[in-house]
């Protein structure tokens, strides 16, 4: 590698993973959710209702990390979670009047800024930035990680068990 590049790379990659980290920092604080519980509170206002598999599947979480949300976000009461009629086993899960008023009331997303700034590039510039960028994460290993739409830094560490 040439040296020259690696510290500007090293430093880019901190400056993106430290902007993340303030905007869930920011959250946290304003709204006492974390980024991904916003992701799901913005996919139950838009879906209406979802099981929790179709809200893992959306957020590409897995299934128990979105089992931990949902029960953080119902034990705040923003969502409730209700037996399907038609098959008992199944659970549907939807947004209270306060969880609509939170999804109402939080900043757009980093992720849907990032998005339009990123949709105004030339197609050409958003290939090579998906090409590049899949690199990165095969060189840090990181193909097999979780990733949520939705923009959190965290420890590498951080598991279903940890608060999402």
């Amino acid at each position: 590698m040439n040296a020259k590049f690696e510290e500007s790379i090293l430093t880019s990659l901190r400056k993106i993973t430290r902007a993340i980290d303030l905007y869930s920092h920011q959250l946290s604080r304003q709204y006492n959710l974390t980024a991904p519980q916003i992701g799901c509170l913005r996919f139950l206002a838009k879906e209406g209702a979802a099981t929790p598999s179709k809200t893992a599947k959306a957020m590409h979480l897995s299934q128990a990390t979105v089992t931990g949300i949902l029960d953080r976000l119902e034990t705040r009461q923003l969502l409730i979670r209700i037996r399907s009629k038609e098959d008992r086993r199944q659970v549907i899960v939807s947004l209270t009047e306060q969880g609509k008023q939170i999804v109402e009331s939080a900043p757009s997303p980093l992720q849907e800024k990032f998005a339009k700034k990123l949709a105004d590039l030339p197609e050409e510039n958003q290939s090579v930035i998906d090409t590049i960028l899949g690199q990165v994460v095969t060189m840090m290993e990181a193909d097999n990680l979780e990733a949520a739409p939705v923009l959190q830094a965290g420890s590498i560490m951080d598991g279903p068990t940890k608060p999402a």
